[in-house]
């Protein structure tokens, strides 16, 4: 059944203001142009979907607080003084979840000693490993993996064909989407003697060769806190050792792969395809645009930015913005783009000046 709200109830929800009539009853909330009812809110807070309104059909709108619009026009406009934060209040207050039915499913596997918390649900051909703990709340999708002696928290929601491995510690209200991977072993091998990358590493060129490659063993956990949102289909490996960890707050995107032993602070945004090597830190409120890359051992600051597609071989100090291959400073990489842009007039001219110095030369010859 579809969840209804009136106009006013909606602003309050929103923290916006309300123009019109506050007893409209919504039950979905639309672009202006796919408006069906009565009873769809035009969300219309981009200004270039003002002039949709007109004929759209809508009695209710949400706009932005700089919107200009004709007295009338709409029986209820709800004003919003940030848009984006708006849309996120509105997509939650009208969200649907996929339902599990309450308990554990018929066909899910519950291995001895395992500690399930009240009102949860767990669905079904779902396995929970010995020892491990389903925090009160919480809801495990059909067919997720939770591994032996795993923790998650309280209100953790896990969608359908999650991995989660062995002794992997999970926070409260986190949020996993379809076939993510939490705890699988690292990345990490070693030849017995030095090897082609050592070499290449201590001299600058290949003076040796890999024989065979010796695996290393992932002793450490995965240990996630709460708050966390992690997309689908992304990898978060164990530590070798200590464990990799990921702070309150962070939300992951889809096809994200977090190494061995990687550390990543509170609030940071990983988009979709970044790639973490083995033991790099990141602060806190770090934003790593769309397929950025991060090398081993690199830190990066408190509240820096990487551009999409950056790739990160060095430190990045706090509040940096950094773009390219290798990232650089955004001034110094724009500067470079813009010398970059000028080579070709450049080189014509050396072509004509190269030209009269050969003239030049030919003439003193004669």
């Amino acid at each position: 059944m579809a969840k209804t709200y009136t106009t006013q109830t909606i602003a309050q929800a929103l923290n916006g203001r309300l123009i019109g009539d506050g007893n409209i009853l919504i039950e979905r909330v639309v672009h202006p142009a796919e408006v069906r009812g009565a009873r769809d809110l035009a969300l219309a807070v981009d200004g270039k979907f003002l002039p949709l309104l007109d004929k759209s059909g809508a009695r209710a709108a949400v706009i932005s607080h700089d919107a200009d619009i004709e007295p009338g026009l709409m029986d209820a406009c709800i004003v919003v003084d940030r848009p984006r934060l708006a849309l996120a209040k509105l997509t939650q207050l009208f969200m649907e979840q996929v339902a599990v039915s309450g308990g554990v499913h018929p066909t899910a596997v519950i291995e001895d000693d395992a500690q399930l918390g009240e009102n949860i649900s767990i669905g079904a051909y779902a396995y929970i490993g010995v020892g491990a703990v389903i925090g009160a709340g919480s809801i495990v999708h059909p067919q997720v993996y939770i591994g032996p002696d795993a923790v998650i928290g309280r209100d953790a929601l896990i969608h359908s064909g999650v991995r989660i491995g062995a002794r992997v510690q999970i926070g409260d209200r986190c949020l996993i989407h379809f076939n993510a991977s939490i705890g699988a072993d690292g990345f990490s091998f070693v030849t017995p003697q030095m090897g082609s990358v050592e070499s290449a590493r201590n001299t600058g060129a290949i003076e040796a060769t890999n024989q065979e490659l010796v695996r290393i063993a992932s002793l450490g956990a995965v240990i996630i806190g709460d708050d966390v949102e992690i997309g689908a289909n992304t990898s978060i490996d164990r530590g070798t050792i200590a464990a990799t960890r990921i702070g309150n707050g962070t939300k992951i995107d889809n096809q994200v792969q977090i190494g061995h032993n990687v550390v990543i602070g509170e609030n940071c945004m990983l988009c979709g395809r970044v790639g973490i090597a083995g033991s790099a830190v990141i602060g806190d409120r770090v934003v790593l645009g769309g397929a950025v890359g991060v090398a081993d051992h690199v830190k990066i600051g408190d509240d820096a930015i990487a551009m999409g597609m950056s790739g990160i071989a060095g430190n990045v100090p706090s509040r940096a913005i950094v773009g390219g291959i290798p990232a650089l400073p955004r001034d110094r990489l724009k500067e470079n783009l813009f010398h970059m842009s000028r080579l070709k007039n450049v080189m014509k001219k050396i072509e004509v000046l190269i030209g009269r110095v050969d003239a030049l030369e030919k003439t003193d010859r004669k």
